[in-house]
């Protein structure tokens, strides 16, 4: 901060120079006359563009070269991905034919005006005219810019080619918004569920998505973007309110995010972060403490993250557009989509808001199934009657009464496919009331209720011999009846396996 300052201090003060020199030539010029003093600034100025030019082309030079392996793409910073080479490739041809142009046309401008500068007695050339002139600065260029526009057309044809559909690569979308990235994957499906600009409400559905759709019931939203090495990856790219920009630097993957206009992006990550870490290991400006403040703290290249930025202007929070990157092996990929949770099931499911509280879903009966199938497993290795009682958590029925409802017909189902895999197993159907009502009404309702998921079994070719059905009422309560969780856990169907 201090150098800073000092240098801003120093570039005031030549100003301040400058600015008094003028006054001063001024001067000098009413004294000794114009035409002389003209002559020596002329002079004078051509000096100082002549020195200008050695300062600004070394400055230039060294700057490139100090920052090459910080922020320039060079060094540690090559490319993380397939395609990026070739991008690299294209703006380092530009850049040695523009870097020559740079260097000749200001060494051209500065020498020109130090050596043509007025001078007494010099008179200069009128050309008003020079075709072989204009043929050469005409046609150098359109040669240098058509090679490379067709070097770039290559690239980046090769760069935006969509996946073929028999292309393995996994799919996810990037959605900006003010001032953050909504990022979904596809659930164990593999497919992304579609969306309605109509639907979206932020804190129920940010995304709109539409639930009706199955596809949209396993996507996951997580906060960062978890990616495994050597997999094509496409990204979907859409915006909800304000133009954004997905930019993946280190990927080289930049693609403006408009409102209305879906756009795309494929890309092949070739360095997991752990890599590229072991990369920056090797240079000198990433061993520098990752905290200025603290020299004790881990070393730059320890702490390097890809990331993703938003590179458009979208607003004063811009700078919180930033989300982590993680490039991994597949078994740690695998190991982390594991790990991620519906945002349906986790943040909709259950709410005022689901439309579709009033079914159950397919994948819902597959981990009820699963669920019901690991608690019998358990049950048939207990040693102790209390171990082998297994509650049927899915068990519904109308409100008072006995009757089954459509409901139940999955969790039935798991208990029958149970007792037909065991042709041996006997077991004893229990049914359970909480506190409220008349003990009487409530001991018979729970015996009802045991009977209707008995007699459900028989009409599903179940032995009677097999079957026995009992009601508790309201004496073996699991929780507090003071509650209306405790009574709801109250009110159960169990059974229990008696030989198996």
């Amino acid at each position: 901060m201090s150098t800073g300052l000092i240098i801003l201090g120093c570039l005031i003060l030549i100003v301040i120079v400058v600015i008094q020199i003028g006054k001063v030539t001024d001067l000098a010029a009413k004294i000794r006359g114009e035409e002389a003093v003209q002559y020596e600034t002329n002079k004078r100025t051509a000096n100082y563009m002549l020195l200008f030019l050695v300062g600004f082309l070394g400055l230039t030079i060294w700057s490139a070269w100090h920052y090459k392996n910080w922020m320039l793409g060079y060094g540690p910073h090559e490319a993380a991905s397939a395609h990026g080479p070739s991008l690299d490739s294209a703006f380092n041809i530009t850049l040695v034919f523009t870097g020559i142009v740079f260097v000749l046309t200001h060494i051209a401008l500065f020498w020109f005006s130090y050596k043509y500068a007025g001078k007494k007695g010099v008179i200069s050339t009128f050309m008003p005219h020079d075709n072989k002139l204009e043929v050469i600065w005409t046609a150098v260029p359109a040669v240098v810019m058509c090679f490379l526009v067709i070097r770039g057309l290559v690239a980046w044809n090769e760069v935006m080619a969509d996946v073929s559909s028999d292309d393995e690569h996994i799919e996810i979308e990037a959605s900006g918004q003010q001032f953050l990235w909504h990022l979904r994957y596809p659930g164990p499906d593999g497919k992304l569920g579609t969306r309605n600009f109509r639907l979206i409400k932020q804190g129920e559905n940010p995304l709109g998505q539409d639930w009706m759709d199955d596809k949209n019931l396993d996507d996951l939203m997580p906060s960062e973007i978890v990616l495994p090495v050597g997999k094509k990856v496409r990204v979907r790219i859409t915006a909800i309110d304000v133009l954004h920009s997905f930019d993946l630097p280190h990927f080289r993957v930049k693609m403006d995010a408009v409102p209305g206009m879906p756009t795309y992006f494929v890309f092949t990550p070739t360095k997991t972060t752990e890599e590229y870490r072991q990369s920056l290991k090797n240079y000198p400006e990433y061993q520098q403490p990752s905290d200025p403040k603290d020299p004790t703290s881990p070393p730059l290249w320890k702490t390097f993250e890809y990331e993703l930025a938003c590179t458009e202007l979208c607003g004063k929070g811009h700078f919180s557009m930033r989300r982590l990157v993680r490039i991994v092996s597949d078994e740690e990929y695998e190991k982390w989509l594991k790990d991620q949770q519906s945002y349906y099931l986790s943040n909709v499911r259950g709410k005022d808001f689901d439309p579709r509280n009033d079914e159950v879903l397919g994948m819902e009966v597959q981990q009820r199934k699963q669920d019901f199938n690991t608690a019998v497993e358990k049950a048939l290795s207990a040693t102790t009657a209390e171990e082998k009682i297994i509650r049927l958590d899915y068990i519904y029925y109308k409100a008072g009464a006995a009757e089954l409802d459509n409901r139940s017909k999955y969790e039935l189902d798991n208990l029958i496919a149970v007792l037909n895999k065991f042709p041996k197993m006997t077991i004893e159907i229990t049914g359970h009331t909480d506190s409220d009502g008349d003990d009487a009404v409530n001991l018979a309702l729970s015996q009802q209720r045991a009977r209707a998921v008995h007699d459900y079994l028989l009409s599903n070719q179940i032995a009677s011999p097999r079957l026995r059905s009992r009601g508790f009422g309201e004496t073996k309560p699991l929780d507090s009846n003071e509650t209306e969780e405790g009574k709801a856990k109250n009110r159960r169907t169990e059974f229990q396996i008696l030989t198996q």
